[in-house]
């Protein structure tokens, strides 16, 4: 089911992950075609505060993230509720706020940047206003992409991203062909863009089908800090590439002058954009490492990592084959003209993409530590390959080769940074090792060992009966007394028959997943399918029927019942805290 679901993940992920790219790929294609190569320069000088907003929002995304995902796998929906209207909250008192700040300060922050000849500081400051109007909508955008995937809605998520698309090129146009707006204008069109995007989304929270629930109510400033402080890795990895983009920047000005840095400019959008399936892989890896992580399943998070370690090379090799094809027209989107910024953005591209498939390695595990809880590693590998050693190989190559030696920098630092990964997995486990088991760190006491856990997959009412007379032998043979194993396959029984009954109806290959585990001297029975959604929590609760009997006595024998629907998938957990011998008594 793993398999299956990251999937349908990847590709929702993927295109989600161009929400900010593909406006800024759009602006600078418009920019370098319509209004000249200065014009260009100002966009790239500007990069560094359009990357603050997407800094800070994806900050509070991922906090989200991986709090939603912990109380999805607990299946607390109170706490998830409170998660989700905290994050937007949070994120419109900070967006509302940063879009005052930069509007009023927009001037200042472009000399700040490196933008001192007065044409020049005029395009950059323009366009910051405009752009910043779009700071809540950018934010909203953002939030879209954990919670729209959390609720199953990937096709509500690539319309929003399609909306945004259209309504940016739609207004690049007008602005330069009607309007006249200049950089102004560039930048209002991407910010109109996003809010187009958070209009598009929008109606599925305020339906009753929404499986989160916003309340100011539930609005708490200790879950915001919680959220924020949640959200701190990625931030680290974000600042890391402000900082990068700024570092660079000024290393190209000295080694090539503004041809060098509009190079650049183009470069980095092209490989913005081409780094979706770096991003989308890790936005996969982090929101259902941390689902699998607080249900304590080993051997899911294994079969993650493994899914998403084929995806990434498969995708790297696929999309780097692409820009070493079409590196050429590609660059002429942005800059039509021959000349030195062509030439250098061309062999820019060719090489930066040689390294997309450790990028998109790396950035799968790191984001996998975070949802483990190794949030220490995860930031030192952010600092490392989003900011150190990307600039110290820029200020050598290009001492070395000239501009021409500074585009290997995206490689170089790739390479050494999964290499440094895997030389870490080598010093903890005293051995050099590519086993999903090792590369993962987790804690010894994560999980249960082989022998404590049961998994099966049932795809009718005889493999459910299969699996029902097995969990007992497995209860009897762990030391389970017979009431216990009784109880265990009567739920299955019960539970699973329910599921394969009514939801693998009408000749749907759904799948189910039943695990049981015995821990700390409690039974953890977890049911998951992908069937229509179904709470049997809330069916015994509403219904007095005797068709409802055996979900009935399927929760009354369970000490603790939990259901969450998430990812399009119900998932029940039904936990059996009482002791064998009291359970006897």
């Amino acid at each position: 089911m793993i398999k299956k679901l990251v999937r349908q993940m990847l590709t929702a992920q993927i295109l989600s992950a161009l929400t900010v790219s593909l406006c800024l790929l759009i602006d600078n294609i418009m920019i370098g075609r319509f209004l000249g190569e200065r014009a260009l320069t100002a966009y790239g000088l500007a990069n560094p505060m359009l990357l603050v907003i997407g800094a800070v929002g994806s900050m509070l995304c991922a906090g989200a993230q991986v709090a939603c995902s912990k109380s999805l796998g607990r299946g607390d929906r109170e706490e998830t509720d409170v998660g989700f209207s905290s994050t937007v909250a949070g994120g419109l008192l900070f967006s509302g706020a940063f879009m005052v700040l930069a509007l009023l300060l927009r001037t200042p922050i472009a000399r700040m940047l490196g933008a001192d000849e007065p044409a020049l500081l005029g395009d950059t400051s323009r366009y910051i206003a405009g752009f910043s109007i779009g700071a809540p909508a950018s934010v909203g955008a953002l939030m879209l992409v954990p919670f729209l995937q959390l609720a199953g809605q990937s096709n509500l998520l690539i319309a929003a991203v399609l909306g945004m698309t259209v309504t940016d090129v739609a207004l690049d146009l007008m602005n330069v062909f009607v309007f006249h707006g200049g950089m102004f204008g560039m930048g209002l069109a991407s910010a109109l863009s996003y809010y187009a995007a958070v209009l598009i989304g929008i109606g599925y929270f305020l339906s009753k089908r929404c499986v989160f629930s916003f309340s100011l109510k539930r609005v708490k400033w200790q879950k915001i800090r919680e959220l924020f402080a949640g959200g701190v890795p990625s931030m680290v990895g974000m600042v890391s590439s402000v900082v990068l983009i700024f570092a660079v920047n000024r290393i190209l000005m000295g080694a090539g002058g503004e041809a060098a840095v509009a190079a650049y400019s183009v470069v980095n959008t092209i490989m913005n954009a081409s780094n979706c399936i770096s991003t989308g892989s890790g936005g996969v890896a982090l929101t259902l490492s941390g689902v699998l992580y607080n249900e304590e399943d080993q051997t899911g998070l294994e079969e993650l990592l493994r899914t998403l370690a084929r995806a990434c090379v498969v995708l790297g090799l696929a999309v780097m084959a692409l820009l070493m094809a079409f590196a050429g027209p590609c660059v002429r989107l942005f800059i039509p003209y021959a000349g030195q910024s062509q030439a250098m953005a061309m062999r820019g591209v060719r090489l930066f993409s040689t390294g997309l498939v450790f990028c998109c390695l790396t950035n799968a595990l790191r984001n996998c530590y975070q949802g483990t809880g190794r949030v220490r590693m995860m930031e030192v590998i952010s600092v490392l390959d989003n900011a150190l050693l990307p600039t110290l190989f820029a200020f050598l190559f290009s001492r070395a080769a000239g501009v021409g030696g500074a585009w290997f920098l995206f490689t170089a630092s790739e390479l050494m940074t999964t290499l440094g990964i895997l030389g870490h997995v080598w010093l903890k486990k005293g051995r050099f090792t590519l086993k999903a088991e090792d590369v993962l760190l987790l804690r010894s006491d994560f999980g249960v060992p082989p022998e404590d856990l049961f998994e099966a997959d049932p795809r009718d009412l005889a493999g459910v009966m299969d699996a029902s007379r097995a969990a007992e032998a497995f209860c009897r043979v762990r030391g389970g007394s017979a009431r216990m194993a009784s109880h265990l396959a009567l739920c299955i029984e019960e539970m699973g028959g329910n599921i394969v009954t009514h939801g693998f109806a009408g000749g749907k290959k759904n799948r189910l997943s039943i695990r049981l585990q015995r821990k700390r001297g409690r039974w953890t029975l977890r049911f998951r399918d992908d069937c229509m959604a179904f709470d049997p929590v809330q069916h015994i609760a509403r219904v007095e029927d005797e068709n409802g009997f055996g979900i009935r006595l399927a929760m009354r024998m369970a000490d603790e019942a939990r259901y969450t629907y998430s990812m399009n998938l119900n998932n029940l957990t039904l936990i059996l805290n009482t002791t064998d011998v009291e359970r006897d008594k």
